[in-house]
This record gives structure tokens, C-alpha cells and sequence, in this order.
């Protein structure tokens, strides 16, 4: 099984949640893409499209339109769709997407000190391949992060600009997720 760590050649993730982002994130020089968008009809389109290009692809489940929260659901993504891996807030699905051999990011929203808790004991349980924590424009707050866990921290949401990505992986994050297409191509 892969890690997560190794995957990492750029450490800026295009963060696809408008389908018209998606050639733009497959022709940039992120070499991870987070798929936020689609259905059940178009996101094994999409996840081909980004295979065409050799992006390493992880689905957030969650903003699938039409996907369940079941193991099947799991299991027809791990064998039908065969993206690298998912992202999903919900813990149950880590468990099920582990058990059909793919590889786990956890999402963490950061409201304050009692989701942090909650986030890493819920991540500690559920055994992801690493945390996104959302918004990840807090470096200070990564940083604490990366002390209170061994997984590796992707951090993601309100990043509109370079250095706030620069700030984030001196901060400790492995890699930084950003929605904005003019943030894929810095070659971090």
C-alpha cells in the first residue's frame, strides 16, 4: 500500500469543485487532484479524464451527488471508479474505503479547540491515511496540530494566495489544497 507522504511531488493539490477546473487541474503541475464535484453519471468521466494526465485522484464523497453512505457505495467507487482514494468527514467510511483498499484522508473542519480534540480522537479511531483540516489559512494552529498527530496534515479551505500556502507547509503541513486553478502551478 502506498503512502500517502510518497505520493506527494507537488505539495499544492488542486482542489476541483467546478466541473470547467478540471482540464486546468490536469494539465497543471499538481500531481494530486481532490475531486469535489460530480454524480453518478459524470465522476468516472472526470476520474478519467484526470487519469489521462497521470493525476493521482482522491473523491470527496461527500459532495458526490447521489452517492450514499453505505458500504456499497464504498465498494462500487473501490471497484468501478478505482480512484486513488476518498475524502470524507464521516469516519464510518474510512473504515469501509481501508477494508476495499484505498487509501483515506480525513476532513476536519477547525471551529475551535473542542473539533480539534474531537477531529484527532475521531482520526486516531478511524486510522486515515492522513487529515485535512479546513480552514487551512491558521498556521499557527497547524503547527499544533502536527504535534498532537503522527499523520501527515493537509490543510485546505480559504487559501487565496501563494504565501498563505507557503506559510501553511512551513507550518508543517505535507501539502496544501487550494480551489483556485492560479495557485496549481507553483511548483512547490
Amino acid at each position: 500500500m502506498d503512502n500517502i507522504v510518497d505520493l506527494v511531488e507537488s505539495q499544492v493539490i488542486a482542489s476541483v469543485n467546478e466541473k470547467n477546473h478540471l482540464e486546468l487541474a490536469a494539465k497543471s503541475t499538481a500531481n494530486i487532484v481532490f475531486l469535489l464535484t460530480g454524480n453518478l453519471i459524470t465522476t468516472k468521466k472526470y476520474l478519467d479524464q484526470l487519469k489521462k494526465y497521470n493525476k493521482t485522484t482522491f473523491i470527496h464523497v461527500d459532495f458526490i451527488d447521489g452517492l450514499s453512505n453505505t458500504r456499497s457505495a464504498i465498494e462500487y467507487i473501490a471497484n468501478v471508479w478505482q480512484p486513488k482514494g476518498i475524502i470524507t468527514t464521516k469516519s464510518n467510511l474510512i473504515k469501509f474505503a481501508k477494508e476495499e483498499g484505498l487509501m483515506t484522508i480525513q476532513r476536519i473542519f477547525l471551529i475551535d479547540g473542542s473539533a480539534m480534540r474531537k477531529g484527532i480522537e475521531i482520526s486516531d479511531a478511524s486510522r486515515p491515511d492522513a487529515i485535512e483540516v479546513l480552514p487551512g489559512i491558521m498556521p499557527s494552529i497547524i503547527d499544533n496540530l502536527t504535534k498532537l498527530t503522527r499523520l501527515p496534515i493537509i490543510a485546505g479551505g480559504l487559501i487565496s494566495e501563494k504565501q498563505q500556502i507557503i506559510d501553511g507547509l512551513e507550518a508543517g503541513a505535507l501539502a496544501m489544497s487550494a480551489g483556485d486553478p492560479q495557485l496549481w502551478n507553483l511548483n512547490l
